[in-house]
């Protein structure tokens, strides 16, 4: 079930409601975090845990400081559940940043190696009463604060419309896709696959349209049997332009690091 914004590039629209999140699952989608949080809440609280949805905010690469919970992240915490780790027996359970956690974590301030990756669970600074995840140095997005309070679909629907639909959302310029396991976080962003391991770090363009899809199968198990031949072509068109632009930018960018 990956993390993926590839159904934007498609065109598909979609819903923050938790059963059509389970339906694109079970259909052999996966989804940003909206619908990988809100299926997991789902299965949970149908298997009898005590789910609590939360109102979160990622600071991505372009924000140079916390964004606060300004609602473009869906957090799941489960409550009930003490450990000697955990007493309160409150934990956070987030598939929804992709390249993040790969099991739950205690809500107890504190820091986590889920291999290859170093998290800390602290205080938030800019959310009362709430809560920051501070990420890997490795990865794009610096962390995520969540607030305390209980979050319900409407508090996501404008979010959710701007980062599905907007010229300036990231997953709209760019199809992303994520997997964690348990030894490495593997990021495919346009063409660039890069794989962050406890072995080292790989990184390579892709350079057809075969390699491109044999990828999304293989490596991210998005093997998209519902597009046909068409979409799937006027799919790379895309991903491949939005490259050759991403790619434009870099060099640009160098270009005036320099002259500085």
């Amino acid at each position: 079930m990956p993390y993926e914004v590839v159904w934007i590039a498609l065109g598909e629209r979609r819903t923050v409601e938790p059963l059509d999140s389970v339906r694109y699952v079970v259909a052999g989608r996966g989804g940003y975090c909206y619908h990988l949080n809100g299926a997991l809440g789902c299965l949970l609280d149908w298997l009898g845990f005590d789910v609590h949805w939360r109102v979160g905010g990622v600071q991505g690469p372009q924000w140079a400081e916390p964004v606060g919970a300004n609602s473009n992240h869906l957090v799941i915490e489960v409550h009930g559940l003490p450990s000697p780790d955990c007493p309160d027996g409150v934990w956070v359970v987030d598939t929804g940043m992709g390249d993040a956690l790969h099991e739950p974590l205690p809500l107890v301030a504190g820091k986590y190696r889920q291999p290859p990756l170093e998290l800390t669970l602290r205080p938030s600074d800019v959310v009362e009463g709430g809560w920051r995840l501070d990420h890997d140095d490795w990865a794009r997005c610096p962390g995520m604060d969540f607030a305390p309070y209980e979050a319900t679909v409407e508090d996501f629907l404008v979010e959710h419309e701007k980062q599905s639909t907007s010229p300036d959302s990231g997953f709209v310029r760019i199809a992303a896709l994520c997997r964690r396991d348990g030894d490495s976080a593997t990021v495919l962003r346009g063409l660039l696959l890069d794989r962050h391991s406890t072995a080292g770090d790989d990184r390579r363009e892709i350079g057809s349209a075969g390699e491109y899809f044999a990828t999304l199968a293989d490596v991210f198990h998005l093997p998209l049997s519902d597009v046909d031949e068409e979409r799937k072509a006027a799919l790379y068109r895309k991903v491949r332009a939005d490259h050759e632009e991403f790619l434009r930018s870099q060099r640009e960018q160098a270009q005036q690091e320099q002259a500085q």
